[in-house]
C-alpha cells in the first residue's frame, strides 16, 4: 500500500494481482465529500459511456469476463430505474477492474486506468493532478528498485568473495569463531577501502541507525563495492598479502568513484 498527496487529498494506492488499483473513494471523498463519496462512485457506474468503458477495459485485460450479464446491464444503463452497485457489478460480471475492499483500508479501487476514467468526471484538474502524483511515485519506486538491485548485487558478489577466502586464507584447523574473525576482518578491508572505515567503527559513530555501512550506501558506492568483491576474490587467489590488497583496493575505489562521480555530472548515470 502506498499514498500520494493530491491538492492536498491522500489517495490510496494498493497492489492486486501484482496491479496498482486507486482509491476511487478517496478520490471521490476529496472532491465531493465524505457524505456523498459512495452515491458519486454509484451514479458513475450506471452511466452508460462509464459501463461501456469497463467492459471494454474487462474484455482486454479479463478472460473471465462475463460479457453476456455485461450486456444486460449495458442495455439498462441510462434509464431512470437503472442502479448498479460496485458489488453487484463484480459478482455478475466477474470484473477485475474495480474491487471493493474491507477492513482498515477499506473503499472502492480501481485500475488506474479506470481510476483516471473516473478522475475526469469528478474534476479534470485534479485528474492531471494524480496522474502527475502517480508517476512521480512509480519513478520513485523504480529508484528504490534499482538501488535494492544493486545492494542485492552486492550480496552476490560477497558469497564469491567469501568462497575464495575459505578456500586461500582459512586453515581447517581454525576454530569456528576464528573463521567467522577472518571473514569480517577480509569484508573490512573492502569497507576500509571504500568507505575508509571498519564496520565497527561505523557502529559506534551511528548508534542509532539499523543495519549496517553497507545499508546507507549511495548507488555509486555499491557498485563499486561490487566491482572491488570480484577484484579482491581475484586478488586472494592470487596469493596476495592484505595489506597489499588493502592499498590496490584504496586506489582503485578512489579512481571508480571518480570516474561514477564525473558521469553523474554529465547526467548519464542516475
Amino acid at each position: 500500500m502506498a499514498k500520494i498527496n493530491v491538492q492536498n487529498a491522500e489517495i490510496t494506492i494498493v497492489s492486486y494481482q501484482e496491479k496498482d488499483y486507486i482509491s476511487l473513494t478517496d478520490m471521490a471523498n476529496a472532491r465531493i465529500g465524505e457524505s456523498r463519496a459512495a452515491d458519486v462512485i454509484k451514479n458513475w457506474l450506471r452511466n452508460r459511456y462509464t459501463l461501456e468503458f469497463l467492459g471494454t477495459w474487462e474484455a482486454i485485460h479479463n478472460p473471465r469476463f462475463k460479457v453476456v450479464e455485461f450486456d444486460h446491464f449495458k442495455s439498462q444503463a441510462g434509464l431512470p430505474g437503472f442502479v448498479l452497485s460496485v458489488s453487484e457489478w463484480i459478482e455478475k460480471t466477474d470484473a477485475e477492474g474495480i474491487i471493493a475492499k474491507k477492513g482498515k483500508y477499506g473503499g472502492t479501487y480501481a485500475h488506474k486506468d479506470i481510476a483516471f476514467e473516473f478522475g475526469s468526471a469528478i474534476s479534470i484538474p485534479f485528474k492531471l493532478y494524480l496522474i502527475e502524483e502517480f508517476q512521480r511515485l512509480k519513478e520513485e519506486e523504480q529508484k528504490q528498485l534499482g538501488w535494492s538491485a544493486k545492494r542485492e548485487l552486492a550480496k552476490i558478489n560477497y558469497h564469491i568473495h567469501t568462497d575464495a577466502v575459505k578456500e586461500h586464507l582459512i586453515p581447517a584447523v581454525l576454530t569456528k569463531e576464528q573463521i567467522n574473525y577472518v571473514y569480517a576482518n577480509e569484508a573490512d578491508v573492502l569497507n576500509m577501502a571504500l568507505f575508509g572505515k571498519t564496520a565497527k567503527q561505523w557502529r559506534d559513530t551511528n548508534p542509532g541507525l539499523k543495519g549496517n555501512i553497507r545499508d546507507y550506501a549511495g548507488i555509486n558506492e555499491l557498485i563499486c563495492l561490487s566491482n572491488m568483491e570480484n577484484l579482491n576474490a581475484l586478488f586472494i587467489n592470487e596469493g596476495l598479502p592484505q595489506t597489499e590488497r588493502l592499498i590496490r583496493l584504496n586506489k582503485i575505489a578512489i579512481q571508480q568513484m571518480q570516474i561514477l562521480g564525473n558521469v553523474d555530472k554529465r547526467k548519464l548515470l542516475k
